[in-house]
C-alpha cells in the first residue's frame, strides 16, 4: 500500500505538549498548503464551512495496543481511544474553513503539529453524519459540554 502527502499543514504547535488534545477545544488558526498538482481538486470545497483534513502523525513513534487515555486513568484499547501513537499513524481532524488563496487553505481549529504532511482533504457534511443516539463507551459522562 502506497500513501503519500498532497500537502502540508502549519500550525503555531511546534511540540506535542503546545498541541491541543482535541480540535474542538482548539481557536487556533493554521495553513493546509496543497502541492500544486493537487489544486484542480479543491473546486467547490470553498462552499463548505468545515473540512476534515486527514494526516500523518509523523512525530508519533511507535505504539502499544493499551493506552491510558487523556480522560481516564485506566488502560483502554488503543482503537477504542484517539491515540496518537498508531499502527498506521493516521490522524483525522474537522476544522473550520475561513478562506481559500490557490493552494493554501485558512482555517481555524486546527490540533495538529506545524509540518504535519496531509493525506487528504473531505468535506464535513453533518447530514451524512450519524445521527441520533450514539454510545460513546467508557468516555460516558466524561466530557464535559
Amino acid at each position: 500500500m502506497k500513501v503519500k502527502a498532497i500537502g502540508m499543514i502549519y500550525s503555531p504547535f511546534k511540540s506535542k505538549k503546545d498541541a491541543p488534545i482535541q480540535p474542538l477545544k482548539s481557536k487556533a488558526k493554521g495553513k493546509v498548503v496543497l502541492f500544486e498538482e493537487y489544486i484542480e481538486g479543491l473546486d467547490g470545497i470553498d462552499g463548505f464551512s468545515h473540512i476534515y483534513l486527514i494526516y500523518k502523525f509523523h512525530k508519533s513513534k511507535g505504539y502499544k495496543l493499551k493506552v491510558i487515555p487523556f480522560l481516564d486513568d485506566k488502560p483502554k484499547g488503543l482503537f477504542a481511544t484517539r491515540a496518537p501513537r498508531r499502527p498506521n499513524q493516521i490522524g483525522i481532524s474537522v476544522v473550520k474553513l475561513i478562506k481559500i488563496k490557490k493552494n493554501i487553505l485558512f482555517v481555524e481549529g486546527i490540533d495538529v503539529l506545524d509540518g504535519t504532511p496531509l493525506l487528504d482533504i473531505k468535506p464535513y457534511i453533518p447530514d451524512f453524519e450519524l445521527k441520533g443516539k450514539v454510545k460513546i463507551g467508557w468516555l460516558e459522562g466524561k466530557i464535559k459540554k
